[in-house]
């Protein structure tokens, strides 16, 4: 796919206002695209954005130029992935205005800007929700929802999975985990079950019938408890805009609508979208195709790539191609990469920054090998005067680095690994919030199994006698008053009733609700767990991001839809070192950026995949992924391809080495954009592998002894 607008005249920076000066002329291109007649109809946009091309720079200038020429910024939705890059946009989109208003006033120039407060900017579930608690009613939702985090959704599915009896059949059933994957994957996707079950998980095929049960199982314990997952925010904000008036009233509440990085949105995303527009009128996304990778969440780059024509006339296309981040031939190398894409939009990265060094392609004789050249080079490079934490390591998969840790560890060289347990998934927050889950929605079951059994003498059977009571008082927590628990819960149930009682009543005590729950959560998270201080720390924590949200019900959405990312005793940068090595998989490393990166095992079956290569859509995915490595890196690039691997327990032929070949995305007629080079080193393992060629294997004399 070419670009399209390339040849249309580039605003000059002469006489613009100072806050559009610093922009490049692509940029100030796609901030005023459509911004000099009517407001209220302004074409559809989508800005390709290209890796390190300042993208959150030009959405932020697009938002803030419209409010400066009087749009309201209360009937702007702007839509991103995460909390944080919601909160980022919309300060510098603010500071943008404030600067931008004061600079007129000195100048003696009008401005039509009246407020600078984005209302309505934030995730897509977070902008869901918000949704659904005004037109949720309208569905068959309660108004007092609450939102499960994945962890209670599988606990949830298993629940149903137990009662209706798959858990015990002669044939093993698919685990909770994966029957909640592919209800996910089917949710988000838009196909049908047997499609994702034929594509994604074609081993959970025959249990197509058995899995549809499950799922309308499930679906009623939801509906029950007055529950919703993480799909269903999206999925219920797609059947509210299915219903004509209920769509036109939403579309009617903005007269713009901005998508960050739209090559991340699945088929649901989309669809949420275009009912409030049907002509495309004020719609701007952004995002680059070239680094749509996460298809393994439903994901599709289908909707990038035909998002112009979504519309009549066609959406235009604004191209930003230069990158202030790497050096220029870092982007030779990676445009020749993706320039081999079946389908795409055409674009050539290029920079002001020029440099002598290509980016070194590095063939190892195995990952032994691949793991020395990455820590000699890291550490050579810190002794150049750049900081670990300056350089990343990345690679395809999470268990592709297990060596190269060992040798970490060995040198005694500090390094964190992205991923770990996510801040939610710690078992202390999960209670926590259980507390507070439950205090907001009676009806909750899952929080209330999991508060209840904290208490001793609590177990399943006793929690859901708790739970049918209180559900036959309507929620009323006094109705559990004369309800009689086994004698170990006799001391702790009052308390805890009096608890959730004083949840329920001082509602307008928030933040406070979550001191009262730490207060009485306080004796249990000492007796049931170890390191319980610093525990305490992630509950202070949680304590100070309450703070931060004007209600309960908004905190308990927020911190499930987008939680912070991990606990304090399980994840984090070493407490001792303040440097450290970043090891990543790409997929957590999109994004970020170092002054060096190092990519393992470029070699087909690691990149791309052996597991993603049954399909054209899932090989150009991988090309991606590779493209996305290759553009973390500012100042030196190394691509480690490892000549064999050694592989264990093969059934028939026991260990053996097996040799793999160069990725097949860098074939020869590109790599002249490289540095081609050889590495191997003397190390005791090369020595004790000689040795151990030379001499008599003694284990095997002395097990022949017996």
């Amino acid at each position: 796919m070419g670009k399209q607008g390339a040849g249309q005249e580039s605003p000059g920076a002469e006489g613009l206002p100072t806050h559009l000066e610093r922009l490049n002329d692509a940029q100030r291109q796609a901030v005023l695209f459509g911004l000099e007649s009517d407001l209220r109809h302004v074409p559809s946009l989508l800005i390709i954005a290209g890796a390190g091309s300042g993208k959150t720079t030009t959405l932020a200038h697009r938002v803030a130029e419209m409010i400066i020429r009087g749009v309201d910024p209360r009937r702007v939705l702007l839509l991103t992935f995460s909390r944080r890059a919601a909160m980022e946009m919309k300060r510098r989109a603010e500071r943008i205005v404030a600067a931008a208003v004061a600079d007129a006033h000195a100048k003696g120039r009008p401005t039509r800007a009246t407020s600078t407060s984005l209302t309505w900017a934030g995730t897509f579930h977070s902008v869901a929700n918000r949704l659904l608690r005004r037109y949720g009613p309208a569905l068959g939702l309660a108004e007092s929802f609450t939102v499960l985090d994945r962890a209670d959704s599988e606990d949830l599915m298993d629940l149903a999975r137990s009662r209706h009896g798959l858990a015990a059949r002669a044939k093993r059933f698919p685990k909770k985990g994966t029957c909640m994957s592919i209800y996910s994957r089917t949710v988000n996707s838009e196909e049908s079950l047997d499609e994702v079950l034929d594509t994604h998980f074609p081993w959970c095929a025959e249990w197509e019938a058995s899995l549809r049960k499950l799922f309308r199982a499930y679906v009623d314990e939801k509906q029950k408890n007055a529950i919703v997952d993480y799909d269903d925010l999206l999925l219920y904000w797609f059947h509210l805009m299915q219903e004509p008036d209920l769509a036109e009233a939403v579309g009617q509440a903005y007269d713009h609508v901005f998508v960050d990085e739209y090559q991340d949105t699945n088929s649901l995303q989309a669809e949420v979208l275009f009912p409030m527009r049907p002509d495309g009128t004020g719609i701007t996304v952004v995002g680059d195709d070239a680094q749509a990778i996460y298809g393994f969440r439903a994901a599709t780059v289908r909707n990038i790539l035909d998002f112009p024509r979504r519309f009549s006339p066609e959406a235009e296309v604004v191209t930003l191609e230069q990158n202030y981040r790497s050096t220029q031939p870092l982007l030779h190398a990676a445009n020749s990469v993706i320039a081999l894409a079946e389908e795409r939009y055409t674009k050539d990265l290029f920079s002001e920054r020029e440099s002598e060094q290509k980016p070194r392609l590095v063939a190892v004789e195995d990952e032994n090998d691949q793991a020395l050249y990455v820590v000699e080079h890291v550490l050579g490079r810190r002794e150049s005067g750049v900081p670990l934490k300056r350089q990343a390591v990345l690679f395809r998969t999470s268990h592709h680095s297990d060596l190269l840790e060992v040798e970490l560890t060995r040198r005694n060289i500090p390094f964190v690994k992205f991923g770990g347990l996510k801040f939610l998934e710690a078992a202390h927050v999960k209670d926590m919030v259980a507390l507070l889950r439950w205090a907001e929605n009676p009806l909750d079951a899952m929080a209330a199994f999991r508060v209840l059994q904290l208490l001793p003498g609590i177990g399943p059977g006793t929690a859901h006698k708790v739970v049918d009571e209180l559900q036959s008082h309507n929620g009323d927590w006094r109705g559990l008053k004369d309800f009689k628990t086994p004698t170990a819960a006799q001391q702790d149930f009052p308390g805890l009733l009096d608890l959730m009682v004083a949840l329920s009543d001082e509602r307008g005590a928030w933040p406070g609700d979550v001191g009262r729950a730490r207060e009485w959560y306080g004796p249990f998270l000492n007796q049931i767990y170890d390191s319980p201080t610093v525990r305490t720390g992630d509950l202070e924590q949680m304590e100070q991001i309450a703070g931060q949200y004007p209600t309960r019900e908004r905190f308990l959405t927020e911190i499930t839809i987008d939680p912070p990312v991990a606990s304090g005793d399980h994840a984090g940068p070493p407490h001792l070192d303040e440097d450290y090595l970043i090891l990543s998989t790409v997929h957590s490393a999109k994004g970020q950026e170092w002054d060096s990166v190092h990519v393992l095992n470029v070699v087909d079956g690691c990149i791309p995949s052996d597991m993603s290569t049954g399909t054209t859509a899932e090989i150009e995915e991988e090309r991606r992924l590779l493209y996305v490595a290759m553009t973390r890196a500012e100042n030196e690039l190394h691509l480690i391809h490892p000549q064999r691997f050694y592989v264990h327990h093969q059934r028939k032929m026991g260990n053996k080495h097996v040799y793999a070949p160069i990725s097949r995305f860098v074939p020869k007629e590109i790599r002249g954009h490289f540095e081609e080079c050889a590495e191997g080193f003397e190390h005791p393992a090369d020595e004790a592998r000689a040795l151990g060629k030379a001499r008599v294997d003694v284990g095997t004399r002395l097990r022949e002894m017996w």
